[in-house]
Parts: C-alpha cells; sequence; structure tokens
C-alpha cells in the first residue's frame, strides 16, 4: 500500500522544526558535556571515588523518580501560553544557571564541602533539567499529527541533537592539554560549564519561542491541576502511570528501547579501551587524538547519513519495518568491528561505524515518532492527552538503561579479566573484550527486533485512529 500524503497543514514549517532541532540539541549537550566533566571530578577535584560514585548516581535517581510527576503536571497545566511552552521556557533559563554553578569547584577547597556543594547543586540541576526536557519532548510529539511527518520532524531533532556529540569529545582535548587551552583542566571544566551553559540557556529557549503547541478543545475526563483537590489529583496521577504502563505499543517501544540502548551504553567506553590498549600498546600519547575522532564520526555518521536514510526508509515501508531493518544493519556493523580494530592500519576502524549508526539513529528517531502515534491511541481509549507522561515514562526507561548499562559495563570488564592498573592488558583480556564489545549489543538487538515483529500500530491503523479522533472531537489546532 503507498504511503498517506501528508496534507498541507499538517507539515510542520522548517523554522519550527529548526527550532525544536535547537532543544534537542540542548537536551543531549548536557549529558554529553556531564559525560567528560564527571571524570574531572575525581582526576582534577581530587574527588574520592566513592563519592564521585554518590555524586553520579544519587541525582540521577531522584532524577528518575521526578520524570512522571512532570509529565502529569505538563500534561494537566492550563495557562494562556499553552501547557508546555512556560515549563519550556524557565527550565531552560533555571537549568543553564545552576550548570554553570554546578561546577564552579575549587580542589582546594576540602573534599567535604565540595561533596555537599555538587550534590545540592546537582540536584537542583536535575530537577531544573526535568521541568525542561520533559514538557519538550511532550511538545514534539503534538507538534504534528501526521504519521509521516512525525518521523520527519524527529529526525530534524535527532540530527541537531547527534552535534552535541560531535562537539563533546574534544572537550577533552581542549581540558586535558594544558599547552593549548588551559594550565589546569579545573579551569577548563569552570570555563567550559560556563559556555556550554550560556549556549543551552539561549538553543533550549527557541522551542518556546517559535514552535507551536496543540491547543486542545475540552476533552471529556480530562484533568486539570488543582490546588485544593491534591488528593484526587494524586489519584489520577497514579491512574494515568497505570493506563501509560498497561498501552502494549508503548510497552513494547520502551522495551525496545531499553535493550538496544542499554547495549549500546554498556559497551561505550570498551572502544576507548580497545584503541588504547589493543591498537597503541596503552600508550596514550601514542592514541592521541583518536578516541574522540572516533566518537565525532560515529555521531557524524548518525546526523548526516543515517537519520535521513532510516527517515527515507520509514515513508516506504513504515515505523516497525525500518526499526528492524535498521537494528539487522546496526548487527552487521557491529560484527565488523571484529576486523575494523586493527594495530596495522588504525583507520580500518571507521569502517563500520555508518553500519553500527544505524541502531542509535534509527532507534530515536523512529521511536520517539511512534511514541507520538501511541498518544492518539491512548486519546482514543482514555479520551486524555498525555504525551508528558508518556514522554517522561519512555525517558525513564532511558534513563534505567544508561543507569543499569553502568553497572554490567563495569562487571564484563571485571570478568574478561581487564586489570585498569596495568599499563599493558593481557592478550586473552583484549581478545574477551573485543568479543563482548560485540556480541552484548548484538544479543540485546536481537532480542528487541523480536519485541517489535508484533508491534501493532502501522500507518494505516495511525490514520483509521486520527480519523475516529476527528469524528470524536473536531481537528485540533495549533
Amino acid at each position: 500500500m503507498a504511503p498517506f500524503k501528508t496534507a498541507v497543514e499538517d507539515r510542520v514549517p522548517f523554522a519550527q522544526k529548526a527550532a525544536y532541532g535547537a532543544g534537542q540539541l540542548t537536551i543531549n549537550l548536557y549529558p554529553a558535556a556531564l559525560g567528560v566533566f564527571m571524570f574531572y571530578l575525581i582526576y582534577g577535584f581530587k574527588m574520592d571515588p566513592v563519592l564521585a560514585g554518590l555524586l553520579s548516581a544519587l541525582p540521577k535517581f531522584f532524577d528518575a523518580l521526578i520524570d512522571p510527576i512532570m509529565g502529569y503536571i505538563s500534561d494537566n497545566t492550563r495557562t494562556r501560553w499553552g501547557r508546555r511552552k512556560p515549563y519550556v521556557l524557565l527550565g531552560s533559563i533555571i537549568t543553564g544557571i545552576a550548570f554553570m554553578v554546578l561546577w564552579q569547584l575549587h580542589p582546594e577547597n576540602s573534599q567535604t564541602y565540595n561533596f555537599i556543594y555538587f550534590l545540592i547543586l546537582s540536584i537542583i540541576f536535575f530537577m531544573a533539567f526535568t521541568i525542561y526536557s520533559t514538557p519538550f519532548i511532550g511538545l514534539g510529539y503534538e507538534m504534528t499529527p501526521d504519521y509521516n511527518e512525525r518521523t520527519r520532524l524527529m529526525a530534524v531533532g535527532q540530527f541537531f541533537g547527534q552535534m552535541a556529540w560531535m562537539i563533546a569529545p574534544w572537550f577533552w582535548i581542549m581540558i586535558g592539554n594544558s599547552d593549548l587551552f588551559f594550565e589546569e583542566s579545573t579551569t577548563g571544566v569552570r570555563v567550559l560549564s560556563v559556555w556550554v551553559g550560556g549556549a543551552s540557556i539561549i538553543l533550549g529557549a527557541l522551542p518556546a519561542l517559535f514552535c507551536k503547541e496543540l491547543k486542545l478543545p475540552d476533552l471529556e475526563g480530562e484533568s486539570k491541576l488543582n490546588m485544593k483537590k491534591l488528593a484526587t489529583n494524586l489519584k489520577e496521577f497514579w491512574t494515568a502511570i497505570v493506563q501509560t504502563l498497561t498501552c502494549k505499543p508503548f510497552v513494547k517501544l520502551c522495551g525496545a528501547t531499553f535493550l538496544i540502548f542499554n547495549g549500546f551504553q554498556t559497551i561505550a567506553q570498551f572502544s576507548y579501551f580497545i584503541i588504547l590498549y589493543y591498537l597503541f600498546d596503552g600508550s596514550i600519547s601514542a592514541a592521541g587524538s583518536w578516541p574522540p575522532w572516533f566518537s565525532t564520526v560515529n555521531a557524524a555518521c548518525t546526523a548526516f547519513l543515517i537519520i535521513p536514510i532510516v527517515t527515507r526508509i520509514s515513508t516506504k515501508v513504515g515505523k516497525r519495518k525500518a526499526f528492524i531493518i535498521s537494528t539487522l544493519l546496526s548487527i552487521v556493523g557491529y560484527v565488523l568491528k571484529w576486523w575494523g580494530f586493527n594495530p596495522a592500519n588504525p583507520w580500518l576502524m571507521f569502517i563500520p561505524l555508518p553500519l553500527i549508526s544505524f541502531g542509535i539513529g534509527g532507534l530515536f528517531t523512529l521511536m520517539m515518532s511512534m511514541t507520538a502515534d501511541v498518544c492518539d491511541l491512548d486519546e482514543l481509549n482514555n479520551g486524555t492527552r498525555r504525551e508528558g507522561m508518556f514522554g517522561a515514562v519512555y525517558w525513564l526507561m532511558v534513563k534505567l538503561g544508561n543507569a543499569l548499562a553502568f553497572l554490567v559495563s563495569g562487571v564484563v570488564l571485571k570478568m574478561v579479566g581487564f586489570d585498569q592498573n596495568a599499563e599493558i592488558q593481557s592478550a586473552e583480556s583484549l581478545i574477551n573484550l573485543r568479543l563482548a564489545d560485540i556480541i552484548i549489543p548484538i544479543v540485546f538487538a536481537l532480542i528487541a527486533v523480536w519485541m517489535m515483529m508484533k508491534y501493532s500500530i502501522s500507518e494505516q491503523r495511525a490514520y483509521e485512529i486520527r480519523k475516529a479522533l476527528i469524528e470524536r472531537r473536531g481537528k485540533v489546532k495549533h
């Protein structure tokens, strides 16, 4: 069956897509920068590794808890400016300021002072980030009701988001090379945090200023926040969570995302160790800028090559099949890693990257688009629009996958015989590490493909749902 043609009124103008992309760049730039800066919490600011681990875990646990709450608040807020955009604007400002202040640490301070300071500011930062990111994600889900235009919008968003992962690897060079930029790594962290926070305030505000928010008719059964009826709101909050978690198509999306992202993140640092210890015999000076180039080329392949291809495939064969195709292609890329990492020719490491990039590039482009389709199904079944709640629960799965990946990664490194204190790793441990680098994401990807085989919202079904919604409550406006 030929794909449905997107109506003119359902198309999102490029300026709005670019503004949405600026928001995606913002929500990717913070974790990308944190991935670099947290290393210097130990290396530069001399924080005890155990305390640094607590500083990494505790705020993220808090962040995960408040995501659904913020989703519920955003879904049920009614203002003259909308239910998403006020939070997006306010959140972008508070998040940027909190990030800048968070990293104004000094190694000469006592460890206790730095620990308490960083813990408090981290909680403030992650709370502000949730205030921003959860309504922003919900805003993206509702910017168009069209099946294919949603994919095109998410593709633009993911394209911009990959820019963060192309930029952040070079923070290592800027912070760590005293001859080029900063005399002390701690100074580099403090200065770069101001640059990141300031840029994110500007970029993060653009969706609130330029994106069009869905104007909903009064829906039967819809809740609104009411401070005088907190008990009712609390009951409805738990009902919303149950309805979200019992939506079978959405559970499949969350499960597949958890698996693909968990597999990817588990081995994310393995490539650095393989480059350093297998290709360059543990010599940091010889490895030089190869690791950041590896990360940058990976992100560039995703942005400039894979996302447009996946978007095109999706409009031809549908989102489910596009996801399966892109995931299977990524498996081919992981297999090619065995020959790609070659000490005799380091350039070969870049050959598998375009295929590997199909995994993450296809995942978030398609899954976020499919989640928007699920929101329509939810309204048809339950009579409410809850993009914020679906977005919050979806990204909760991503965060849980990220947290579990850190745990599994450490366990795997221990199992393969990796010795963090050794300048040169044993041949056996490197073979085991290379095998884990290939096998783990492949196993997770195959389970995700199996899980998505019976995903039920096709293009035809999506338009049937939309037609039923229009017959019930009329067309919505932006």
